[in-house]
């Protein structure tokens, strides 16, 4: 429910045209989702269906007609519940970088510190990205500032991980 209570969410704050939600959720919102246009397209339909979102089709001069989405009433109670929902609630979140750590021994501790090293370089890039990202109002900046936070603990766990491999196989 989470997806849609990002779309829910994007068009609380103005109706809007598919185009205009793929490239809010690509330039401002791809640190935080994977949403894709075929995926959000395929909520917005269902969200019709169940009444949540209104969607009529526009058509701006010799341009091809598009579809205008809103939040009906109904789809202003679904956010509400949404939301307190997940910001009540814990989800697990698991790391698929965590396999590799699992099986870390089976390489030379040299290649192990070497890999880990181009981990490490990747994170510090991401971390410097999000650390330059503008200031955006209002609750889009807690998530800015969540994404820093993770990003610097999982860097400083990279580096407690990487001084420990040092320790070993000198």
């Amino acid at each position: 429910m989470n997806r849609e209570l990002l779309l829910l969410s994007l068009l609380r704050r103005q109706e809007m045209h598919g185009y205009q939600i793929n490239e809010f959720l690509n330039r401002d919102l791809a640190a935080c989702t994977d949403l894709k246009k075929p995926t959000a397209y395929f909520l917005l339909n269902k969200m019709a269906a169940q009444g949540w979102v209104a969607q009529e089709e526009t058509r701006e001069g010799n341009r091809p007609p598009r579809r205008v989405y809103r939040l009906t009433p109904e789809g202003e109670t679904a956010f509400q519940d949404l939301l307190r929902e997940n910001l009540a609630s814990h989800a697990p979140i698991y790391f698929d970088d965590d396999i590799g750590l699992m099986a870390l021994d089976a390489l030379p501790a040299d290649e192990a510190r070497a890999l880990l090293q181009q981990r490490r370089a990747g994170l510090a890039a991401a971390l410097t990205e999000a650390q330059a990202a503008p200031p955006h109002g209002g609750s889009l900046q807690w998530i800015i500032q969540h994404r820093i936070h993770h990003l610097s603990s999982e860097l400083a766990w990279v580096d407690e991980l990487l001084g420990k491999l040092g320790q070993v196989g000198r």
